[in-house]
């Protein structure tokens, strides 16, 4: 006697298991990294009660930054916690202002740093093409 064999249909389903867990996986791993990827030098901010900015995550910000020794630094995504001349600043934020004039230029300075220091740093800013210069300070209390 013959046998009758039944043909089976293919399976069109996806197995998502494997999938789950490499996005658990990454998840854990940028959950970890996310808290130890600070920017910038280390500064001590002055105090402000004012309101923050509403900050698009479209925009590129750039940071400059004055630590308490009086050594500029500049965040444009390499080399931040490197020392720079105030002409290497001027030098770098103009050829940015030229290519993309609105964008908005930051400064974080040490409560420590001399009141002149900054103004400087600003008028140097402002000399290189940058309409408005922001403060970056702590919330007040």
């Amino acid at each position: 006697m013959a046998r009758i064999r039944r043909r089976r249909k293919p399976v069109s389903e996806i197995n998502v298991v494997p999938y789950i867990d490499v996005m658990l996986v990454l998840l854990v791993v940028f959950m970890v990294t996310a808290p130890l990827l600070t920017q910038g030098v280390d500064v001590d901010l002055p105090e402000a009660p004012s309101e923050p900015l509403d900050n698009n995550s479209n925009e590129d910000v750039v940071v400059v930054s004055v630590d308490a020794g009086g050594n500029y630094y500049i965040d444009l995504g390499t080399d931040s916690e490197k020392p720079v001349s105030l002409q290497y600043v001027e030098e770098k934020v103009a050829k940015l202002m030229r290519v993309k004039p609105k964008t908005p230029v930051l400064v974080r300075g040490d409560k420590a740093v001399p009141y002149g220091t900054i103004v400087k740093l600003m008028t140097t800013l402002q000399g290189a093409g940058v309409p408005n210069v922001g403060l970056i300070s702590e919330p007040g209390q």
